[in-house]
């Protein structure tokens, strides 16, 4: 049995909401626990607040489609949100491998706008691509800034590390 293009757009949709619960999780899980890096803890706390705005972009779309996020997705990436925050605590280089990882995940989310865009085109949903832009443009920001803030968070790392400091949150 065929899937329609519409459906195949409605589940990537509700993936990307569930992606986001994920997204929201990892950030706010991270905020909790950072202490040496007081830009990084305001970015991820904006980064969760965009998130939460994504997902309200993505409900709007759903919506319009007659649809609406999966709660079971949404749920299950919450918890893989919080199983990965809480796998990097036990890391003496916690705030490091947290770094690698948000950036990996930033790029994740972009592909996944990226490619709900061309799904939107193809579905003839000519309305959501502004707000998926709008969020692959948030997530393309916050990669960047991950970028930008890699070579800082490492020698801070080591700054604290090397003075017997608490290094890694």
């Amino acid at each position: 049995m065929a899937t329609s293009i519409r459906d195949i757009y409605i589940t990537g949709l509700q993936n990307a909401h569930a992606l986001e619960a994920q997204a929201i999780q990892l950030c706010t899980r991270q905020v909790e626990r950072l202490e040496n890096y007081p830009e990084m803890r305001e970015r991820l706390r904006e980064h969760a607040e965009e998130s939460r705005r994504q997902q309200q972009r993505i409900d709007e779309i759903l919506n319009t489609l007659g649809s609406s996020p999966s709660t079971l997705k949404d749920i299950g990436t919450s918890i893989s949100g919080n199983l990965a925050a809480v796998m990097h605590a036990v890391m003496q280089d916690e705030v490091i491998k947290n770094t690698f990882a948000n950036y990996a995940f930033e790029h994740f989310e972009i592909a996944s706008y990226r490619a709900l865009i061309e799904m939107a085109d193809a579905a003839g949903d000519a309305s959501a691509p502004r707000l998926l832009n709008q969020s692959l443009d948030e997530e393309l920001r916050m990669a960047q800034w991950i970028e930008q803030n890699l070579s800082p968070t490492v020698r801070r790392y080591m700054e604290l590390e090397s003075a017997g400091m608490k290094s890694g949150v």
